[in-house]
């Protein structure tokens, strides 16, 4: 009995990834809203009405996906930040960390690029709420570190965002990148000069880290 429960589970989740796959296929050139179930099944193999095994509907299968695309991120981007206080050497392993996400999972990045601010409510509630995880966690771990010694949580939370905010447009600008080079576009950029960009723009928020003495009071409380 135990034995054909397994096979019977291992057998939804081959289907569920299959679903997942095939979505992302099929969002290459259109956006979750215009994603037909029939479409998806058919890519898949299964009646429609097996859909609903897996996902309570399309923006549900959504929401999958960029679990699927960002949760892995946490865990990398804690170690790194953990692992060393030298900034040019987080620097670059960051940045090294995003073009190589970006090669393996190029369609992964293109759905979140375009969903980010998409048509469909709970996929954008669930990125914006990765990116909040994110921003928390980048900025408890710079909490963490002598040189925020004295820093309020408010501007804490501001720079974990910017951080955050910076690894998502490196993020675009690799996937822009490698989208112009594949259509053959003769001024591309190639992924070094995405990556030197990148890392210059993280010096200066390091710089304008080192010399923060906190945000000035408003003049004008009654504003």
């Amino acid at each position: 009995m135990s034995h054909s429960v397994g096979v019977r589970q291992a057998q939804k989740l081959k289907t569920r990834q299959a679903l997942l796959d095939a979505a992302l296929r099929l969002l290459e050139h259109q956006s979750l809203s215009s994603l037909g179930l029939r479409e998806l099944t058919r890519a898949v193999g299964v009646a429609p009405t097996a859909f609903y095994r897996h996902f309570p509907d399309v923006a549900g299968l959504g929401v999958a996906l960029v679990e699927e695309t960002l949760g892995s991120l946490h865990g990398l981007i804690g170690a790194i930040l953990a692992e060393t206080g030298d900034a040019e050497v987080r620097i670059a392993r960051t940045v090294e960390l995003i073009a190589r996400h970006v090669r393996e999972q190029p369609a992964h990045f293109r759905f979140i690029a375009r969903e980010r601010h998409g048509g469909v409510g709970p996929v954008r509630a669930e990125v914006a709420a990765q990116f909040d995880a994110f921003t928390a966690e980048v900025a408890a771990a710079l909490g963490r570190e002598p040189v925020s010694a004295g820093w309020s949580e408010e501007d804490l939370h501001m720079l974990g965002g910017l951080y955050v905010e910076h690894m998502v447009m490196t993020a675009s600008a690799f996937l822009s990148a490698r989208e112009a080079r594949e259509s053959g576009a003769p001024e591309a950029p190639g992924e070094e000069q995405v990556a030197r960009t990148a890392r210059d723009r993280l010096r200066l928020v390091s710089l304008g880290r080192l010399h923060w003495a906190g945000r000035d009071p408003d003049p004008d409380p009654g504003r």
